[in-house]
């Protein structure tokens, strides 16, 4: 066998499963694995600025490809900082591997009645394990190709996730003889086969639903199934709403596809979700954000929820029919069966109605300045280039969701089980050397964008074609809006104790082409003129970086949003929460 030093044969090993890019931040328990690195062209090693930044980037890259994407990070607060993402893919169900550097084993504290032995000894491995598949400190350097198989096995196998690896710096120096690494396929999905009759209770509740609908989450794109279930869905001919997760599942000029359902949801979508007979879920877990907290009001129906994880169905939403499966597997059974015999043209023209009754752009009436939902939808339509729209998260991510014209196949990677702000800018650094030349564009708030910023330089050193809109309120305009309702406008922290910098002035200091535009005092005609010479010059060369900044009035709020306590359908700000909502 060759004779290989640890952190040579763990560069090796990326390499060998195909991984081109790793994210990290350097750092003294690193330093082996940087000069393994140093030493080979394989794999890219893509210096960030933030450790967060770092995890931030290897999820955005396993979104867009599905692989694990690869971030590193030294002791102490290095690994800290990635608990962060490590957290957001593990609620997402985004395969990635992390890799600390952990002091010296004789350095660690194991029992002793000590806080810390070692300089930034953090014992990461505990810390880590409530937010990652498994988490694992390497004692033994023959046990490194085992620890890797199992962290890229376990990252894609069944429910996908992130796996933590903590390699003491003594064990990445020793040398021995390893097996050359070889390509690990895919394992076997733990989720059971598709029954004949779970595929029969489909058929059936069609055959008697009038108003049946699909409701489809993060699951579909996390298991690989978008073109299985657009195969699915077009078979069967049944209109589909979306989660957060699930925007990008079909292409928003798909004829199915009807809108965002859940606390922000399109209010034709919602009304249209309670008023449904038949439900089909398929990889959405039904959460509180989605159904309102009437989750006896949302079982009214026939509902049959497939997902791979079997503990996320009938805990909350009670009665579904469960199916445990993987969702290509159940989505490539239905469309293989014979075209139901309703076409549904009724309800379909029904929920048109609804659409038309209240379009998404109209939410927000009598602003002083640029309708966000008005700049999103536009931004959309003129980014066909893009191959995908990152967002942030805030007031501006519930917009996003609402009015973004999504392309069939451009994606739409945003943080949502952890809502993480900052995830914006480090993620689309991924997404970006995930699809080479290609645009990604980045939404982000005032406040997101901040934690964050400093990748800019990544970007610029880096070269990469990524379109920056920052829609600036001046405010932390999520809480800002949570405060207007039940703390009697009382702002502090979200306005008062808060400001903003010029962000196309900070963006120019990196290097960045940005302006910015502000509607206030503009008539509708000026404001569409304004917004369309900006949204031109931002794709004016595609292949350079770009920002640009908007001004939104700080009073816009992100409606329709589902009243607190209230039914599906009851939105404000017609409607009003019979509680102050705790989520």
């Amino acid at each position: 066998m060759p004779r290989f030093k640890v952190s040579d044969y763990l560069v090796r090993y990326l390499a060998a499963q195909g991984v081109t890019h790793a994210y990290e931040l350097a750092g003294g328990m690193l330093a082996h694995i940087l000069d393994s690195f140093a030493k080979q062209s394989s794999v890219k090693l893509v210096s960030m600025h933030h450790e967060q930044g770092a995890g931030f980037a290897a999820e955005g890259s396993a979104r867009i490809d599905g692989a694990p994407g690869v971030a590193f990070a030294t002791s102490g607060p290095g690994a800290t900082n990635l608990l962060t993402p490590m957290g957001s893919c593990y609620f997402d169900s985004t395969p990635a591997v992390f890799i600390t550097g952990q002091v010296n084993r004789h350095e660690l504290r194991g029992e002793r009645p000590v806080r810390q032995l070692g300089f930034q000894e953090t014992d990461i491995v505990a810390m880590a394990r409530p937010i990652t598949k498994a988490a694992i400190q390497v004692m033994a350097p023959e046990d490194v190709p085992g620890a890797l198989d199992r962290a890229f096995d376990l990252a894609v196998g069944g429910r996908p996730g992130p796996v933590l690896i903590d390699l003491p710096m003594d064990v990445q120096r020793i040398e021995m003889e390893f097996p050359e690494p070889g390509r690990r396929g895919r394992p076997v999905p733990n989720g059971r086969s598709i029954a004949g009759r779970d595929i029969e209770a489909v058929l059936a509740a069609l055959g008697t639903a009038r108003r049946p609908l699909v409701l489809v989450g993060g699951g579909v794109r996390s298991g690989l199934a978008a073109d299985s279930f657009r195969r699915a869905v077009a078979r069967i001919g049944v209109p589909v709403v979306h989660s957060l997760l699930g925007v990008d599942a079909l292409g928003a000029d798909d004829p199915l596809r009807v809108g965002l359902i859940g606390s922000y949801g399109n209010r034709w979508a919602n009304h249209a979700l309670a008023e449904c007979d038949f439900l089909l879920v398929v990889g959405s877990r039904l959460d509180i954000r989605q159904t309102g907290t009437d989750t006896d009001g949302f079982a009214s129906r026939q509902i049959i929820q497939v997902d791979i994880d079997g503990g996320e169905m009938n805990n909350r939403v009670r009665g579904v029919h469960p199916v445990v499966a993987q969702a290509a597997d159940f989505c490539e059974a239905l469309a293989s069966t014979p075209r139901p015999s309703g076409d549904y043209g009724d309800w379909k023209r029904h929920i048109a109605s609804l659409r038309e009754r209240w379009p998404d752009t109209q939410e927000l009436k009598g602003l002083p300045g640029f309708n966000p939902n008005v700049v999103l939808r536009q931004l959309g339509r003129e980014s066909l280039l893009a191959s995908a729209f990152v967002i942030d998260v805030g007031q501006h991510q519930m917009w996003a969701a609402q009015s973004l014209c999504v392309g069939a196949e451009q994606r739409f990677l945003t943080s949502g089980g952890m809502g993480s702000m900052g995830f914006a800018l480090p993620a689309a650094i991924g997404a970006a050397f995930a699809a080479p030349s290609k645009p990604v564009v980045v939404v982000a708030g005032d406040g997101g964008f901040q934690l964050n910023i400093q990748e800019l330089q990544t970007i610029v050193r880096n070269r990469l074609p990524i379109k920056m809109v920052v829609l600036n309120n001046h405010a932390h305009g999520m809480v800002r809006q949570f405060q207007e309702s039940y703390f009697e406008s009382r702002y502090q922290s979200t306005v008062d104790g808060y400001d903003t910098p010029d962000f196309s002035k900070v963006a120019s200091a990196y290097g960045i082409e940005a302006w910015r535009i502000d509607g206030a005092g503009q008539d509708a005609t000026a404001q569409a003129r304004a917004l369309a010479g900006a949204i031109d010059r931002l794709w004016r060369d595609p292949a350079s970086p770009s920002l640009l900044e908007v001004e939104i009035p700080m009073s816009a709020n992100a409606y329709p949003k589902l009243a607190f306590g209230r039914g599906i359908a009851e939105m404000e700000p017609e409607a009003r929460p019979l509680d102050m909502e705790g989520t």
